[in-house]
């Protein structure tokens, strides 16, 4: 009967240390992905820094096309109520 007992026990520690390997060794794949995510990561950053730098420079474009607008608008309406001129001639 010891001996059963002893084999019972040498089974379940074999078997522990089965699973556990076994838990690691599926650790390593998830490494794997884990740097190929990453990686795609860094690459999505980097397009949404451009994409976001690229945004500031329209806006600061826009920016100056509205203030050029604004002084050409005052010209106008100067132009416009100004009196007629009377034709040469």
């Amino acid at each position: 009967m010891f001996t059963t007992k002893h084999h019972l026990r040498t089974a379940r520690m074999f078997g522990v240390a089965l699973v556990a390997a076994l838990g690691l060794a599926s650790c390593a794949t998830y490494d794997d992905e884990f740097a190929t995510i990453n990686s795609r990561l860094d690459q999505l950053d980097t397009k949404v820094q451009g994409a976001a730098a690229s945004a500031e420079s329209a806006n600061q474009s826009a920016q100056q096309a509205n203030q050029r607008l604004d002084q050409l608008e005052g010209r106008v309406q100067k132009l416009e109520t100004a009196p007629p001129r009377k034709p040469r001639g």
